[in-house]
């Protein structure tokens, strides 16, 4: 993603943390948006708490998503501080 630092959680060390604990350790090392593809997250944690802007794939495999990584991007760009997004994949 051009222009953009990407890390996974388990680049970071975080892949034992669950969803609302990721939420807290990226906004607090100062990511500005949390790409999940756990569509059950908005119902799972209160997200109007966070900063961080939300953004909810409904694919994860790597095969579908590197198809719209233009329109992975083109959300990144748009994404507001706090707001929550879901992209269809």
């Amino acid at each position: 993603m051009s222009g953009h630092q990407i890390d996974t959680a388990r680049e970071r060390g975080w892949e034992a943390l669950s969803n609302g604990s990721l939420v807290t350790e990226a906004e607090g090392n100062n990511y500005e948006v949390f790409i999940t593809a756990d569509q059950s997250i908005r119902h799972q944690q209160n997200l109007t708490r966070f900063r961080i802007a939300v953004l909810v794939l409904t694919d994860n495999l790597w095969l579908n998503v590197r198809q719209k990584t233009a329109d992975v991007q083109e959300m990144i760009d748009l994404l507001q501080p706090g707001e929550y997004r879901e992209l269809e994949i």
